[in-house]
């Protein structure tokens, strides 16, 4: 049974657009999110909500990210800062306020401690320490399949064999709970692990894995990435893993950074020394969002930022679909001069 906070959070979730318009309403609505400066209602863009999104997770409605501060929370957290509040407590009654429902009862005196959340950065370093390099793995053959062979740089790619899979409610009732993954480490720029990205896939490596949810992620990964390749003056930033490392087939000599999602693409924390950063852009309304924000966040640093188009509207077909030398063809016409002849 989930909790009272956790209950009162999925129903702000379920009308995020007019909790924003409460508690962010000098802010406005963008596609999907909600745009203003930060929890405390400044106008702005840096902040975002989710309006629409999956149930749970990172892309669920109701999530948010400041990608100036790194923050990220819940609607509670929203509401907190909004109307100052001093306790939860107060948040709690305020939200039910809202929400039309009953206040909530004092909380019972000797009542158990909450527990930790799963998915810690502790429990990825502990998940990455038992995988094991990639050579002559499944997920090598996995990534072989998706024409993905060029694999210098990279080290934060590891293979589980048997890494746990959690089911959810929309998994079949005999889902199996182990199966190989691909393992991605998310590290920070010192190169200390703070996530990882699990890509589950069935035991001949050929595909994914059978389930609701094939890829997740655990651990603290605002502002962090899969990296390959040492930062630099140029580097490319995209969302997700397979798309970096199309990218990585044709251009390997660029060092590039997966974020592994449009909000935290958002977020990314600019490696020291970056000039001009290639952005994969994924074709949807966050990640223009995405590549909208990190342009913003970029101007005060002199940094360029300068979007990659894939002709097939995703890197990984451009690959398997139309080969590496169609795909250096494009690239060319969309990177600057001085950079095709360094990074081609």
């Amino acid at each position: 049974m989930p909790s009272p906070a956790a209950d009162v959070a999925r129903r702000l979730a379920d009308d995020a657009e007019a909790v924003c318009r409460r508690y962010l309403s000098h802010g406005r609505r963008e596609g999907h999110y909600w745009m203003v400066g930060d929890v405390r209602n400044t106008p702005g863009r840096s902040l975002y909500v989710r309006l629409s999104g999956t149930a749970d997770g990172l892309r669920a409605a109701g999530k948010w990210t400041d990608a100036a501060s790194g923050d990220h929370g819940d609607l509670l957290d929203i509401i907190s800062a909004s109307c100052g509040h001093a306790s939860f407590r107060e948040t709690l009654d305020e939200a039910r306020r809202f929400l039309s429902l009953p206040r909530s009862s004092p909380p019972a005196r000797n009542a158990a401690p909450r527990k930790a959340k799963r998915g810690t950065p502790e429990a990825a370093r502990r998940l990455w320490a038992g995988s094991k390099p990639l050579g002559g793995t499944t997920a090598q053959s996995y990534l072989a399949a998706r024409a993905i062979t060029e694999l210098r740089d990279a080290e934060w790619l590891r293979c589980h064999p048997h890494c746990f899979y959690h089911p959810s409610d929309e998994d079949a009732p005999d889902v199996r709970r182990a199966w190989p993954a691909l393992i991605a480490g998310v590290t920070d720029e010192a190169g200390r692990i703070t996530g990882v990205h699990r890509t589950w896939l069935d035991s001949a490596g050929s595909t994914k894995a059978p389930v609701a949810f094939p890829r997740r992620a655990m651990g603290q990964l605002l502002g962090h990435g899969v990296r390959f390749g040492a930062p630099a003056a140029v580097m490319a930033a995209g969302e997700g893993l397979e798309t970096i490392l199309s990218l990585r087939q044709v251009a390997p000599a660029m060092p590039m950074i997966a974020a592994l999602s449009a909000a935290h693409l958002g977020a990314l924390a600019f490696p020291r020394g970056l000039e001009r950063l290639y952005i994969a852009r994924d074709d949807d309304p966050a990640g223009e969002a995405a590549i909208s924000l990190l342009s913003d966040r970029a101007r005060p640093h002199g940094i360029k930022v300068v979007a990659l188009e894939a002709e097939r509207g995703d890197f990984n077909a451009d690959l398997m679909m139309l080969g590496r030398s169609r795909m250096v063809s494009s690239l060319r016409s969309q990177l600057l001069l001085a950079d095709c002849s360094q990074l081609l």
